[in-house]
């Protein structure tokens, strides 16, 4: 998002959304009141209900970068309240209203089996991996953040504990994999700041 613009003050009624910032500073207006604005930083994570109001704008210093995941994905689940761009109570814009994709845009992919897709988006280093269980997870730094892509992990009665969408800091997925399990396999996007002189 270029900066200083915004989205429109909006809700989606069904789905989950949940965003990890990765640079810039995302102002977070959450609910109706202009008072309720908080600001996230890079790996910030940010996860708003069904039905909760917001609007997101990046800061008037830089543009913002953040990677949106919604559960379920269901584009158009929209409600717009207000919008600087004379959009308010209209849904998604069509094609025609975006821009294509270029040679510098990075376009994660599904890994094949037993590999491991690596991205580095500005500083922040993606891996995205398929887990059977967690004895990899062991090694992720307690600092890097873990969003599930496809799966879910389940209790002892096969309850769902988390499942695909969630953001969470890898350390929490740790402490998860002492009393859970994996049902089956899970699809992990891992995100770090990229150590100083290392790729």
């Amino acid at each position: 998002m270029k900066k200083g613009f915004a989205t429109s003050l909006h809700c989606h009624p069904i789905k989950k959304t949940g965003f990890l910032i990765l640079k810039g500073t995302a102002e977070v207006q959450i609910g109706l009141y202009k008072k309720n604005i908080k600001k996230y930083t890079p790996m910030s994570i940010l996860v708003l209900r069904p039905g909760l109001f917001h609007r997101i704008k990046a800061s008037n210093k830089s543009d913002l970068f953040a990677l949106e995941i919604e559960n379920p994905y269901i584009k158009n689940d929209l409600i717009r309240m207000k919008d600087n761009y004379g959009r308010s109570r209209k849904g998604y814009e069509s094609l025609k209203n975006t821009r294509g994709f270029n040679k510098k845009d990075i376009l994660f992919e599904i890994p094949k089996k037993n590999k491991k897709n690596r991205y580095k988006l500005n500083d922040i280093k993606v891996d995205i991996s398929y887990f059977k269980n967690f004895n990899n997870l062991k090694s992720y730094d307690d600092k890097s953040i873990s969003i599930i892509l496809d799966g879910r992990i389940m209790s002892e009665k096969k309850k769902t504990v988390i499942t695909t969408g969630e953001i969470v800091k890898s350390f929490t997925l740790k402490q998860l994999s002492n009393y859970f399990k994996i049902d089956g396999k899970i699809l992990l996007l891992k995100a770090q700041k990229n150590k100083v002189g290392k790729n």
